[in-house]
């Protein structure tokens, strides 16, 4: 895609939504970050359904502890891999506790030496938390970025590259939310709804879906 392209698809992705935001709910960025574990292989809204319970009583590592696995396992047990999940969020607690005073660092090399936090998640706590320029790579922004051509590439790893150099300075913080938020609800995986995009004609994406009838 061309870079006037490029920053044409943006503008008019915020224009459509000029405030875009995560919509994982969380109080505080220790909770941010628990949740955005919490959603690996499961949907925002079912993680948002299983910590608005949880987040009353939980808020520091510390209390995420004094809960233990077993009871943390309780309020998230209606989410994907939530045993492992369970393990993971206990885990990495401890180590903000132990090595970072309870506190979530603000460093992508130490947020992704935490157990269970990878380049993604990282890149969503940096964004979201501290509003730095990353570009978390999810299903929705992998799908988007290839089927319009924005950031075509193979790997989430190729995509992430392509979106940090092509992404002008405007859209920067937002482009991920954008991205994440066209993908779920316009470019859809199983039928994207083409006929209300506000990109169509940008995107290369050629067997354009039409209205239902």
């Amino acid at each position: 895609m061309r870079k006037a392209d490029i920053a044409e698809f943006y503008r008019r992705l915020s224009e459509r939504n000029p405030r875009p935001e995560t919509e994982l709910e969380a109080g505080n960025t220790y909770q941010l970050l628990v949740a955005v574990v919490l959603s690996a292989q499961a949907t925002d809204a079912g993680v948002n359904r299983a910590t608005r319970h949880l987040f009353r009583e939980v808020a520091t590592p510390q209390q995420m502890l004094a809960l233990g696995e077993d009871g943390l396992k309780h309020h998230i047990r209606t989410i994907g891999l939530f045993n492992m999940k369970a393990k993971n969020v206990i885990a990495l607690s401890r180590v903000l506790v132990d090595k970072f005073g309870g506190e979530v660092p603000r460093n992508r090399d130490a947020l992704q030496s935490l157990p269970g936090v990878g380049r993604k998640t990282a890149n969503v706590v940096l964004n979201v938390a501290f509003g730095e320029e990353t570009f978390a790579v999810d299903t929705h922004v992998f799908r988007v970025s290839n089927r319009t051509g924005l950031a075509p590439g193979p790997t989430v790893e190729k995509v992430e590259t392509i979106l940090e150099r092509q992404t002008p300075a405007p859209y920067r913080v937002t482009a991920h939310h954008l991205l994440i938020l066209h993908g779920r609800y316009v470019c859809k995986a199983r039928r994207p709804e083409c006929w209300r995009c506000v990109v169509a004609d940008l995107c290369r994406y050629v067997p354009k879906t039409m209205p239902p009838t």
